[in-house]
């Protein structure tokens, strides 16, 4: 049996870090992936997945990420149920999270929190429009002077020498 969740997205809020009674760190959050493919308003919509990250490694991640933070987790899907107050059974779908990266530079992690610190605007809805979340804009993998010179344009190519120039490549160097 094969039960492998990997995602890449954004956190919707910060870490909600929590302690059990016998000391263990839980900690729950929201994780906005954007869909491959784009609504008929052109509009690109996101899924909101619920995720669980145990003990030191959900210090970890409450720690050093936030808000907007673009991460990747792996784990597990899991189910579990409970009866509420009201007497009704309610199932909960999450991942639970053995791993996880983040995805951006210390520097783009503490520019978007002063950002959000200084203007902590509530999302709603997708993640469509003219917003940061999963939008193609910034480049997490160039250095920050390309970040900051092409957030709205195209990327420059990863494999040019610098920025001015392009790589030679002819028909003979090609495997195919």
């Amino acid at each position: 049996m094969i039960n492998r969740v990997v995602l890449i997205g954004r956190l919707t809020r910060d870490v909600e870090l929590r302690y059990t009674q016998s000391g263990v760190a839980v900690g729950s959050f929201t994780i906005a992936v954007n869909r491959n493919f784009t609504n008929a308003n052109g509009d690109r919509e996101a899924d909101f997945i619920n995720a669980v990250i145990w003990r030191k490694a959900a210090e970890n991640f409450a720690n050093f990420t936030g808000k907007g933070a673009m991460v990747a987790i792996e784990g597990r899907l899991q189910t579990r149920n409970y009866e509420n107050n009201a007497g009704q059974r309610v199932y909960v779908t999450e991942v639970s999270v053995d791993n996880f990266s983040l995805l951006e530079s210390k520097a783009d992690s503490e520019r978007r929190r002063a950002q959000n610190g200084s203007s902590d605007q509530s999302q709603s809805g997708s993640f469509a429009g003219n917003n940061n979340y999963g939008s193609a804009a910034a480049d997490p993998f160039a250095s920050n002077s390309q970040n900051n010179n092409q957030a709205g344009s195209q990327s420059a190519n990863p494999f040019a020498a610098n920025s001015n120039s392009e790589i030679d490549i002819s028909d003979d160097d090609l495997p195919f």
